[in-house]
């Protein structure tokens, strides 16, 4: 008789070599397929998202030249929830338990024409659940996964953003450890890199141990999004849950390019005119082909 479990182990392989090698051809591009360029972005003032503002209230720099701003609104566009979690020996037991907990609240926080996918990495990487509308599927796929083995953050990682990149709508890729990398193939750098090119907004959640959530705080501030390092994994679920409300506070800004290379490497810089507002919103975007 097949084993379904390992049907999924090769299925999870060949998903993560396939793209590996559509990775090496290619560049996962931002927002800039079109002449308009739209920006997530997530204005707090004390620590709580700021309502209200409008194109007048936003300055946008593209490669230091200033642009006009020609829409500002809390986008109503689908929400893509790709959650890439720590599925290794350490996350085994009482943590697991309250991993799987997070994760179903997260997945309880999303609208009909939201979709969610699952992926998991220990020291292998596997798509447990592709994106989809399917939350049932996805929810199943949680309540089986199990933790054993070293830890590859980063390819687990490479492949959720691949997952977010595979669809329209906003994407937001939510990605959990308790510790450093141990068994990937990619290097952190080279992932980092295509992360700032992608449309994905990560937001990372570290559970605090002696090693330092380097790569997750790297790839949350390349992307715009945050890093939440949390003392007890009982706290999982309430920073899940406040991460899917946080995004859907997020600010999409649009402007048309204009004194700038239709190609190439396009650094942002976005700033609220308002004394005592934070911004967070991503570091630029990839221009043309």
């Amino acid at each position: 008789m097949t084993n379904p479990r390992g049907l999924q182990s090769v299925a999870g392989l060949v998903f993560v070599i396939t793209n590996l090698g559509a990775w090496a051809g290619q560049q996962p591009t931002f927002s800039a397929r079109v002449e308009e360029v739209r920006v997530d972005v997530l204005v707090t003032e004390a620590g709580t998202p700021l309502r209200g503002l409008g194109p007048a209230d936003f300055e946008i720099l593209d490669n230091g030249v200033p642009q006009q701003v020609d829409l500002v609104s809390f986008e109503q566009l689908p929400l893509n929830l790709v959650l890439a979690l720590d599925m290794s020996a350490s996350v085994a037991g009482e943590r697991l338990d309250h991993l799987r907990t997070a994760g179903h609240a997260a997945l309880a926080a999303l609208e009909p024409v939201d979709r969610a996918s699952l992926v998991t990495f220990s020291d292998r990487v596997l798509l447990a659940a592709p994106l989809a509308h399917d939350l049932d599927a996805v929810q199943s796929a949680l309540d089986d996964a199990k933790g054993s083995g070293p830890t590859a953050l980063v390819d687990g990682t490479f492949a959720a953003m691949t997952v977010g990149e595979s669809d329209a709508g906003r994407t937001l890729l939510i990605v959990f450890s308790d510790g450093v990398d141990t068994a990937s193939w990619l290097k952190a750098e080279d992932v980092l890199s295509e992360a700032k090119r992608s449309d994905v907004v990560a937001y990372g959640v570290w559970l605090r141990s002696k090693a330092k959530p380097e790569f997750v705080r790297d790839l949350s501030s390349e992307t715009g999004g945050r890093l939440f390092e949390i003392e007890n994994s009982g706290d999982l679920t309430p920073t899940f849950r406040s991460i899917v409300g946080e995004f859907r506070h997020r600010y999409v800004v649009s402007y048309t390019p204009r004194g700038v290379s239709k190609t190439g490497w396009h650094r942002l810089d976005v700033h609220v005119k308002r004394k005592g507002a934070s911004v967070k919103a991503r570091p630029g975007y990839q221009a043309g082909s």
